[in-house]
């Protein structure tokens, strides 16, 4: 898997954009990128404000209840 240090600030954003969609998973993110869903959520909580970041684990996580093949 891809590390987060070698990607571009512009992939950074990319990826960060697609992990606040509601309808892009984790498997959509790997296969473009190649970062793990553990190295995504990684980026996601360097980058965002904490309660930024937990509202954002707490909706994906509620989606994933609702959704089988959700993030």
């Amino acid at each position: 898997m891809r590390e987060i240090k070698e990607l571009s600030e512009a992939h950074k954003s990319d990826i960060i954009a697609m992990a606040l969609s509601d309808h892009i998973s984790f498997d959509d993110i790997t296969n473009e990128y190649g970062l793990s869903e553990k190295n995504v959520k990684a980026l996601m909580r360097h980058t965002l404000k904490p309660g930024s970041y937990r509202a954002w684990r707490k909706r994906v996580r509620s989606f994933g209840d609702r959704r089988e093949h959700y993030k």
